[in-house]
């Protein structure tokens, strides 16, 4: 198994310089630690960090808040955390603690989380703006302004409240939208933990399984690798695969389906995602292969408009005016193709944007458009592109012979200097390679 990868501390300490230079010297910036989620009575979700304080940090555990102060002269990043507890690490694991985090993460300094109302208060003092993420978490907003007005409660004794209040994303989105060469290798990771998985699942089908049997392939293969899902696992047989975001996973899987798998493996908290087609026997039939190389040619059109000063609205519209024409010349739709795009036809064939920004969340943070335009690519970006085609079983418009048949295959793909770089480029993609692929099985 190769080495696993970690980001180095400087990068995380890269990271919180250039966020504090863009904030500036007279402003604070707080960012508390996801919650931990009830699943039912006394069991708890898995502890997923907040995708920011994991960029800024590192750091896993939750009952934290980080707290940027730029420019302070006693030290500029600050964390509160849980104190060491040998009788609840008896229970939980160990903790780091304030001493331990300060070592571990490269931090000006720690303290418990049960001094933060004492502390935060003098913090905000003096500091004329607020970075917060307002309306993520309610409870904090309240011990947030809490903490404000104890400070303009001091006003006539000369203290300075803040007076400007930002979300923190309009600087911290920006950041993230852009991979350095850390979280590359790591996607990079992610992508090949999950093809593996892909190729494991395409080899273990066989008609009378259960779709969550090939899940249960999947996610083996991304556990064995020391990584989890980035997002509920999609696998679709038959007609299952024309529902977008299918859930259930429990049908039978009968001769002659096709199996759509929507499934990315999470390694050090960045995502892959990726979607294949399959048919189950291990040949495409005639109408199946039809429209697995439409949507392999509109993927295809997508990813030629994937480079450095194109804008990202250009993929989604070539894949459409591809997916479009392909319809009209097998009979899906009827007329011209100038009326089609303009009525926007395929909608009823192909209902989602073509992609999505990829990085600590699967869809990634980012603006897509700036002052109302689609914004140019830029190198270190990464994205997805996931063409699909969905003609549902009760479609009595078009003829039966495509009825419930269901594909979409997705890709993730970094926008470089002189192009792009597929990173989920070793994966079996068309037809022909599919068949090739569960043949050797």
């Amino acid at each position: 198994m190769p080495k696993p990868i970690t980001i180095p501390a400087k990068a995380y300490a890269r990271r919180r310089k250039q966020l504090m230079r863009m904030a500036g010297d007279d402003a604070i910036l707080v960012l508390p630690a996801a919650l931990e989620r009830i699943r039912s009575r006394d069991t708890h979700y898995p502890y997923r960090q907040d995708s920011d304080l994991l960029y800024l940090t590192g750091f896993p555990e939750p009952e934290a808040v980080l707290v940027l102060v730029p420019g302070r002269k006693h030290g500029e990043v600050l964390l509160f955390c849980r104190e060491r507890d040998p009788e609840r690490e008896g229970w939980d694991g160990p903790r780091f603690g304030p001493e331990g985090a300060v070592e571990a993460f490269g931090l000006d300094d720690a303290y418990p989380i049960t001094d933060l109302d004492d502390i935060l208060p003098g913090l905000l003092e003096g500091r004329s703006r607020v970075y917060y993420h307002f309306g993520r978490d309610q409870e904090f907003d309240l011990k947030l302004i809490g903490w404000l007005n104890r400070v303009r409660a001091m006003v006539r004794q000369g203290a300075q409240p803040p007076h400007e209040f930002l979300e923190l994303g309009h600087l911290l989105d920006e950041l993230r939208l852009f991979k350095d060469r850390d979280e590359i290798r790591i996607m990079q990771r992610a992508a090949d933990i999950s093809v593996l998985a892909h190729e494991a699942a395409m080899r273990a089908a066989r008609a009378g399984m259960h779709e969550y049997e090939l899940q249960a392939e999947v996610e083996r293969v991304f556990r064995q690798h020391d990584a989890e899902p980035a997002y509920s696992s999609i696998v679709g047989a038959g007609s299952n695969a024309c529902v977008l975001h299918y859930r259930a996973n429990n049908a039978a899987v009968k001769d002659g389906d096709l199996v759509l798998i929507d499934a990315g493996a999470e390694y050090r908290g960045y995502a892959s995602d990726i979607t294949r087609t399959f048919p189950v026997s291990g040949r495409f039939s005639k109408e199946q292969r039809a429209l697995h190389d439409l949507v392999g040619a509109a993927q295809a059109a997508s990813l030629a408009q994937a480079r450095a000063g194109i804008p990202y609205e250009a993929g989604h519209v070539a894949a459409v005016e591809t997916l479009t024409e392909g319809l009209l010349r097998l009979g899906l739709l009827k007329g011209r193709l100038e009326k089609n795009l303009a009525d926007a036809s395929y909608r009823r064939f192909y209902r989602h944007k073509t992609g999505h920004w990829l990085g600590l969340d699967v869809h990634d943070v980012g603006e897509y458009r700036i002052d109302g335009e689609s914004r140019l690519l830029e190198p270190g970006m990464v994205f997805t592109i996931e063409p699909g085609l969905y003609v549902a079983p009760d479609d009595t418009s078009v003829d039966a012979k495509w009825r419930g048949i269901g594909i979409r295959t997705e890709d993730d793909v970094l926008v470089t200097q002189d192009g792009c770089e597929v990173l989920t480029d070793k994966l079996a993609r068309s037809a022909d390679e599919i068949e090739a692929l569960m043949a050797r099985a």
